[in-house]
């Protein structure tokens, strides 16, 4: 069943993420979280990053007709909630620092994507631009604790899926678990940096449900990024629908990343509903 719109929610303070509980309304930012998963044993949760992972990623996008879904996220939301698991999505949205989109929009984008998965737990944005200077915007791990606490799971306890380094290293550093599942925006180094990865987000929600991947621990929360992978617009291979900029850093692309094989301008153009 699809979300029923909230009214919105209170703006936050400098450099907090927005946070939404369940059906999409404003949520506290602790203390509310599902408490039955204290007594569940191993993985209680799974954390999805949205654009490139559930749906189609398009540059910026405040258009709730153009999100399409990524192959299999329907099935994928299924078997986690069969089990039981709380279901997330933490999510960089730089547009809304760059005034090319409003909250407003985000929030019609998110209500869509409900719509066409059912009812997240928790969505974390970070509306902030990778100069702000915030904790939240991934690879930092502030979406993922704050998915987590209102969640009341441990982030030890929890796995991230997304489609690029800054993902898994978000949920490295929060002391979760990251599974990489790449697109023709994942860098090279991303995919042979990433300790668990997967062909397909069914591929990644299967192996974390059947216990495949061993469970994160302590030393990965005290584990340093290498290598930011939020920096730079380049693409690896050819754009998926809608074009691909991700949500990436042009200005910090560090000098090991390859030359772009696609030039894109440094902020393009919205492609749809934003512009």
């Amino acid at each position: 069943m699809a979300a029923t719109p909230a009214p919105a929610a209170p703006p936050t303070s400098a450099g907090e993420p927005w946070l939404f509980g369940r059906g999409g309304s404003p949520a506290p930012r602790t203390g509310s979280g599902r408490g039955g998963h204290h007594a569940l044993s191993g993985l209680a949760a799974l954390l999805f990053d949205r654009d490139g992972t559930l749906v189609e990623d398009v540059p910026y996008n405040g258009d709730p007709a153009l999100v399409r879904l990524m192959p299999g996220a329907r099935a994928a939301l299924e078997a986690v909630r069969a089990r039981g698991l709380a279901v997330g999505v933490v999510s960089n949205q730089s547009g809304v620092a760059r005034g090319l989109l409003t909250r407003e929009q985000v929030e019609a984008v998110q209500r869509r994507v409900e719509a066409l998965l059912g009812p997240f737990d928790v969505w974390v944005v970070c509306p902030h631009g990778p100069a702000d200077g915030c904790g939240c915007r991934k690879p930092a791990p502030g979406l993922v604790h704050a998915a987590c606490a209102h969640l009341g799971v441990e982030p030890g306890r929890a796995a991230v899926i997304g489609d690029i380094g800054a993902d898994v290293e978000a949920a490295r550093a929060a002391g979760a678990r990251g599974v990489l599942v790449p697109t023709s925006v994942t860098r090279a180094r991303e995919i042979a940096a990433a300790e668990e990865s997967a062909p397909d987000l069914l591929t990644a929600v299967r192996e974390l449900l059947a216990g495949r991947w061993a469970p994160a621990d302590g030393s990965r929360a005290d584990r340093a990024p290498t290598d930011r992978a939020d920096a730079g617009a380049a693409r690896t291979g050819g754009a998926p629908k809608g074009g691909a900029l991700k949500d990436r850093a042009p200005a910090d692309r560090t000098p090991t990343d390859p030359a772009p094989t696609d030039p894109a301008p440094t902020d393009p153009a919205p492609t749809g509903g934003i512009g």
